[in-house]
C-alpha cells in the first residue's frame, strides 16, 4: 500500500470518527434538554391559602378576624420568594363588610404570579345591594371556572349556587333555597350551600374534556364533601358520585372548616385546609405537583402530607 493509500484511508478514518463523536454529543445534549423540558412540565408548585376572613373586629375566641390582613401581607412577601405556578385563595377571603374587600384585596394582589380566588359563604356577608357585585369586587371572570397548568385541569366549583347567603332574601334564588333545603329535610347547617343542576352538568362536560385530552384534575370549592362533617355542602354525594366516575381526578382541596381535615375515598384525596383566621398563627401551604404525588409543605398551623396519586392517564400531555 502507497503512503498516501494509507494517509487518505487514515484521514477518511478520522473524519468518520470526529462525525460519530458530534453525533454522540448531538444526541446527549438532545437527551438533556428533553430531559430537563421533562421534568419542567411535569412538576411544579402552586400556593394554597384558605379562610382569611378579614374583617375591622378583633374577634372573639380563636377567630383573629382584626389580624387576618397581616397575616395575609405576610404569606403574600413569603410566597412571592418562592417559584410558583399560581396561588388560589379558598373562599371567605373577608368575614363580613363590603369594606373589608378594599383592605385585603390589594395585599392579595401583590403577588407576582396569577392568583385566584374560590367563593366562600362569608364573601356574601355584605349588604343585600351589593351581593349581586362580590364576584366581580373579587375580580373573578366566574362564580365557577376553570384553568389549565401543564397538562393538569384545575376546576373552581362554587358552593354558595344553591344558598342562603348569596342572594337577597326577597330574590327568586333565596326562595329557591328555602325550597331546596325543605324538599331535602336538610339538616346540614343553613351557612352551607350546594351545586345547582347548570354547575353539575358543567362540570361533568368538564370532565370529559379532561379525560379526552388526558389531563389530570384537582377540584377547589370552599366546602368540604369528605369526610362526613356538618361544614360539607348539602349536596356533598352527589358530587362525589360525579367525581367518582372519573379517575382523572386526583383531589378535592377546600377551606370553610377551619379545624382541616383530610380523608380518602375510592383513590381521591379530599383535603381541607386549615383557617388562616384562626389563632395567632398563620395557616396556608404550598403544595407540589408531580406524576405520582401531591406534596404539601404547611406553614404555621398547616401540616405537611403527602399525597400518592391513583393511576390513570400519563399527566403528560
Amino acid at each position: 500500500m502507497s503512503n498516501r493509500v494509507f494517509l487518505n484511508e487514515q484521514q477518511n478514518g478520522t473524519v468518520q470518527y470526529m462525525e460519530k463523536k458530534k453525533r454522540f454529543y448531538l444526541i446527549l445534549i438532545i437527551g438533556i434538554v428533553c430531559l430537563f423540558s421533562l421534568q419542567s412540565c411535569s412538576s411544579y408548585s402552586f400556593g394554597v391559602i384558605a379562610d382569611c376572613q378579614y374583617c375591622k373586629e378583633a374577634g372573639k375566641g380563636v377567630r383573629k378576624y382584626a389580624k387576618s390582613d397581616t397575616k395575609l401581607a405576610e404569606c403574600v412577601s413569603h410566597l412571592n420568594t418562592l417559584d410558583l405556578a399560581y396561588t388560589i385563595h379558598l373562599g371567605d377571603f373577608i368575614d363580613r363588610d363590603w369594606e373589608s374587600f378594599d383592605v385585603v384585596t390589594p395585599i392579595y394582589n401583590r403577588l407576582n404570579m396569577p392568583h385566584y380566588h374560590v367563593l366562600g359563604n362569608h364573601d356574601f356577608s355584605v349588604v343585600d345591594e351589593k351581593k349581586s357585585a362580590v364576584i366581580k369586587k373579587m375580580e373573578m371572570p366566574n362564580d365557577y371556572y376553570d384553568f389549565e397548568v401543564k397538562g393538569w385541569r384545575f376546576i373552581v366549583l362554587n358552593g354558595n349556587d344553591i344558598s342562603f347567603h348569596a342572594y337577597p332574601k326577597d330574590s327568586e334564588n333565596y326562595k329557591l333555597a328555602v325550597e331546596y333545603y325543605t324538599q331535602n329535610k336538610l339538616d346540614n347547617p343553613k351557612w352551607n350551600g350546594a351545586l345547582g343542576v347548570t354547575q353539575l352538568n358543567w362540570l361533568k362536560a368538564v370532565l370529559e374534556k379532561a379525560t379526552k385530552n388526558e389531563e389530570q384534575v384537582v377540584l377547589y370549592c370552599h366546602f368540604p364533601v369528605y369526610p362526613e362533617n356538618r361544614h360539607n355542602l348539602w349536596n356533598a354525594k352527589e358530587v362525589i358520585d360525579i367525581i367518582e366516575d372519573y379517575p382523572c381526578v386526583k383531589a378535592y382541596i377546600n377551606g370553610h372548616n377551619h379545624e382541616g381535615n383530610y380523608g380518602q375515598k375510592n383513590g381521591v384525596h379530599y383535603l381541607t385546609m386549615k383557617g388562616m383566621v384562626d389563632t395567632e398563627e398563620s395557616a396556608y401551604g404550598v403544595i407540589k405537583v408531580n406524576k405520582e404525588y401531591l406534596i404539601i409543605e404547611g406553614y404555621g398551623r398547616e401540616l405537611n402530607r403527602t399525597l400518592q396519586l391513583r393511576k390513570s392517564a400519563s399527566i403528560l400531555k
